[in-house]
């Protein structure tokens, strides 16, 4: 159902590189690397995770309730991501554990402030 999300950014070459760290566990490669835009897939269909700077030219900023939750497969990744994030300078929005709903998740904010969380999503009855 997503095609992309787009985060704006104020330094994209230091949000990619935050980025390109934390997708090189997931296996997500480049599909794009222009200047000022950079984009990653899993596999070239799924859907692309891109960083820039904004189009209209003023700067970034975060959004107060945005949030965007990546899908990974255990929560060990869950840890493991987590813990690479906060490695990389990202700040710590919620430790690795069980949410409402039974989501296993973590949050974070990247190094321009925007608001993420890796989760495992619950099993389905």
């Amino acid at each position: 159902m997503i095609g992309y999300i787009t985060l704006g950014s104020n330094n994209v070459v230091k949000a990619a590189e935050f980025y390109e760290a934390l997708f090189e566990i997931l296996g997500a490669k480049r599909v794009y690397d222009y200047d000022g835009y950079v984009a990653w897939s899993t596999d070239g269909e799924s859907a692309i995770f891109s960083i820039t700077t904004p189009f209209n030219g003023e700067l970034a900023t975060s959004g107060n309730g945005t949030m965007i939750a990546l899908s990974v497969t255990s929560e060990e990744q869950v840890n493991l991501l987590h813990a690479k994030a906060i490695s990389l300078g990202a700040l710590n929005e919620g430790d690795p554990g069980m949410r409402s709903g039974g989501y296993y998740c973590a949050y974070f904010r990247d190094v321009d402030g925007n608001k993420l969380n890796f989760h495992v999503k619950p099993k389905l009855i």
